[in-house]
């Protein structure tokens, strides 16, 4: 028997995550105008692109001195990611019609992560909507805020901020580095960065660094006894004992 959507515990997931996710569209609205993209521009990312990390490097890359296409390409290798996932939501999910392109919109770390951690097929689809459409509408709202803020406060420089969407960046990379391995190919990329620096153009050495690491995910993928797919950034049930997810107490 199917529990209301009110004591849904994928609903009830997914709408916490919504939430806690939606407000850091406060900090990239106030960033990107701080990185010279206009209100319009934010927006149109946000609404667009939707994907906080690509979206936190494309005004990284804009910030640092470089070019749109340095930027939007920089961005587009941080967003292969969510073609692996939505390959994942057609399995899991099977959308059909007009939901198969509004799931695409919406598939990202967070959605694929609260449905994922889910049994019940029933729980799954509603945590993944609750999640990624909750999260699609804050993310936007508090966006528009943050940029119509940023806006206010008029030059970066003044605040401090010029370097605020590197920084920013910086942040939401660090807690991705959980194991040694993660811990080494950030540094073997941070050091081909920093080797490339002064003899390409802003925006180009993090393109660089990018290929440095999909070489080495390549090769340690085909150098490895089996190979692991690719699991969402966000853990849905986080400093909680693993039990049977069919439980909902």
């Amino acid at each position: 028997m199917s529990t209301s959507l009110r004591q849904s515990p994928g609903a009830r997931v997914g709408l916490s995550i919504a939430v806690a996710t939606g407000l850091y569209g406060i900090s990239f609205g106030a960033l990107s105008v701080a990185s010279g993209l206009t209100v319009w521009q934010t927006q149109a990312l946000s609404l667009l692109l939707f994907s906080g990390g690509s979206q936190f490097a494309f005004i990284g890359v804009i910030a640092g001195g470089g070019t749109p296409v340095a930027a939007a390409s920089a961005a587009a290798l941080l967003g292969i990611r969510n073609a692996v996932y939505g390959m994942q939501i057609n399995v899991l999910l099977q959308p059909r019609g007009w939901r198969r392109l509004a799931a695409a919109q919406v598939t990202i770390d967070e959605s694929l992560a609260t449905s994922t951690g889910q049994t019940d097929p029933l729980e799954q689809r509603r945590g993944f909507w609750v999640a990624g459409i909750g999260i699609f509408v804050l993310w936007n709202l508090f966006t528009l805020v943050g940029s119509l803020a940023g806006d206010a406060l008029g030059d970066p420089k003044r605040w401090g901020l010029d370097g605020a969407a590197v920084a920013a960046f910086l942040a939401l990379l660090w807690p991705r580095l959980r194991s040694r391995d993660a811990g080494a190919i950030a540094a073997a990329c941070a050091l081909a960065t920093i080797l490339a620096v002064p003899f390409v153009p802003p925006g180009v050495p993090i393109l660089v660094a990018a290929v440095v690491a999909a070489a080495v995910g390549w090769f340690g993928y085909r150098a490895g006894p089996d190979g692991e797919g690719l699991e969402p950034d966000i853990d849905p049930y986080p400093d909680t004992v693993q039990t049977d997810r069919t439980d909902p107490s």
